[in-house]
């Protein structure tokens, strides 16, 4: 499930992964399917973003009016920060304004970030969109944690994202501190964490309505080293040059959405066995049950009986398919050690927490029960 890309990303610390307007404009519409009104009245944020390039910031100044937006505001980095995506490249705001004003500053530009709102016509054409943005520097360099984009994501009432990879549990609890409703785009490892795991084990947290099995595309600097596959992959999807593909990034969010309250179509254990399409449980009399844990392995989630009503384990890509009505989430085991608040059932017997089968290890599962 791991993807080389994604993962030496993060080792390196190289962020410049930037999203592309089609995988933004589909994840948004399942949740304006499900409520219409969902970002009615509403004040956005988007932080580490930068409008010249940004299709967050695109897509929803130029669908302002249509969703009724309170207001929009954007933070992007500054030019001399780690996390700038451009780097020296001065966008077309600053040149503009270089032209016409006093406003951009060559040095200053450097050294701090800046902030674009939107929530007016400033240009008497008639309508609220993309061109009515209006910008000013920051007092520091964009980076979220700072007291003054903090004071914006008070204000805020969505905070939506791809925020820096190597910053992603930084981002998590900055967000979850302030209580607000989020889409923010992360690795699908993350659901493992042990400040990501409860939240979406309590169902305040859960996956967005992009499935895992969905790749999706972002834009990458030049000369950025990119995967032969990938850059294939992105190019049979129509995109060409510096482009990547990611088959394990996904959206957290606390906004409600329709996919999320599908059950799963099960089959009875003794069809599974009969009829799945995985070898290895064709032919099978029972599911393994594991050394150190009162429950069944599940190895794969398309092979979750309808008939079994006592705890199972189950990959982590299960996560992707559950349904709160459906299914309760009761923990998770791996290789962090026993901590009963995370994995949710007893350890039977020596301190080896990971989930065994005759010794052997099958890495992370989550544990879940049929309501």
């Amino acid at each position: 499930m791991a993807n080389n890309t994604l993962q030496k990303a993060k080792a390196a610390k190289q962020d410049e992964f930037y999203t592309q307007l089609a995988d933004i404009q589909n994840e948004m519409n399942a949740y304006l399917d499900y409520n219409p009104d969902v970002f009615r009245d509403k004040t956005i944020l988007l932080p580490c973003d930068d409008p010249e390039w940004s299709n967050f910031t695109l897509f929803f100044s130029q669908n302002f009016e249509r969703f009724g937006l309170k207001k929009l505001i954007s933070t992007s980095y500054a030019i001399e920060s780690k996390h700038n995506l451009y780097g020296s490249q001065l966008s077309l705001f600053e040149t503009d304004y270089e032209k016409t004003s006093k406003k951009y500053d060559a040095n200053i530009t450097r050294s701090r970030g800046k902030i674009f709102v939107l929530d007016r016509d400033c240009n008497a054409d008639g309508c609220i969109n993309y061109h009515d943005l209006k910008w000013e520097y920051l007092n520091g360099d964009g980076d979220f944690r700072s007291d003054e984009v903090k004071a914006l994501r008070d204000e805020a009432d969505i905070i939506v994202t791809n925020p820096p990879f190597s910053l992603f549990r930084d981002f998590w609890k900055w967000t979850l501190d302030a209580e607000k409703k989020f889409l923010m785009i992360g690795n699908v490892n993350s659901i493992s964490y042990k400040d990501v795991f409860p939240f979406i084990r309590s169902n305040k947290v859960w996956l967005g309505a992009t499935g895992f099995m969905t790749d999706m595309v972002f834009g990458v600097p030049e000369g950025t080293v990119v995967k032969a596959s990938d850059k294939l992959k992105a190019e049979k999807m129509g995109y060409f040059g510096n482009y990547t593909r990611l088959g394990n990034s996904c959206w957290f969010t606390n906004l409600d959405h329709g996919r999320r309250h599908e059950k799963l179509q099960l089959m009875t254990t003794s069809d599974i066995f009969k009829y799945s399409k995985h070898s290895e449980l064709r032919g099978k009399n029972a599911f393994d049950h594991y050394d150190n844990y009162n429950a069944i392995d599940i190895p794969k989630v398309d092979s979750i009986p309808s008939d079994y009503n006592e705890v199972m384990g189950v990959p982590i890509t299960f996560i992707d398919k559950y349904c709160p009505e459906q299914f309760d989430v009761l923990g998770m085991a791996s290789s962090a050690g026993y901590n009963k608040d995370i994995v949710g059932i007893e350890l039977l017997g020596g301190k080896d927490a990971r989930p065994l089968i005759n010794g052997k290890n099958k890495y992370v599962r989550i544990f879940i029960k049929k309501k």
